[in-house]
């Protein structure tokens, strides 16, 4: 297997690292989400109630509120509920931007694996056809079949392998891109149901 790829030359290396690497921000990524959800059963109520008893959350890290995007960002606005009206608005702002960004992290990576792949591939068709048509200068233009294989291995292999690399690099881009989404959805979801449950207890 091994010496079969090599024969696709130098540039299946960087496609084999952008394989490595993608595989690696995917599995990173579907783990960070599939860990989002588990401290958040129960939560709105669990800090509408704190809010409610005027007390300040302790030890949130041990209780499991700020191990999650939602529990960090429902107690910042927690956090400033005493504040005006511009101040709670500017801090919520600040805290959905950076669980944003959170969940957005390494997305672009993947995707920019998912465009690489490809163009390298396509860059081994090249050398690979300059290598078959040295060959055929090489030789005063008599076509020797053994001669060309090199060229032509080069060519059709790294295109193969770029390919290969790049379609479930992008499947997988879209689907955490998904995820990404349904989150930020989850998590304005939340934040509402939370500003509405302190206006009904009449939290300060």
């Amino acid at each position: 297997m091994v010496s079969f790829l090599l024969k696709g030359g130098v540039l299946v290396i960087p496609i084999g690292l952008c394989s490595v690497v993608a595989l690696a921000v995917f599995l990173e990524r579907w783990l960070f989400f599939a860990r989002l959800r588990t401290h958040d059963n129960g939560l709105v109520e669990a800090l509408c109630k704190t809010a409610h008893e005027q007390q300040v959350p302790r030890d949130t890290d041990r209780s499991g509120h700020t191990r999650s995007a939602l529990g960090r960002l429902l107690t910042e606005v927690l956090s400033v509920q005493n504040c005006d009206e511009p101040t709670q608005q500017a801090a919520i702002r600040e805290a959905y931007a950076l669980e944003s960004r959170l969940l957005a992290s390494r997305l672009q990576l993947l995707a920019t694996i998912g465009n690489i792949a490809p163009l390298l591939g396509l860059l081994g068709t090249i050398t690979g056809m300059i290598k078959a048509f040295m060959v055929i200068q090489q030789t005063g233009g008599k076509v020797d079949a053994a001669a060309l294989a090199g060229g032509i291995w080069e060519a059709m292999l790294t295109t193969a392998l770029g390919l290969a690399v790049a379609l479930p690099v992008m499947v997988a881009h879209s689907y955490l891109v998904t995820r990404k989404e349904s989150q930020e959805a989850y998590l304005k979801r939340g934040m509402v149901r939370f500003l509405k449950e302190l206006k009904g207890t009449g939290a300060p």
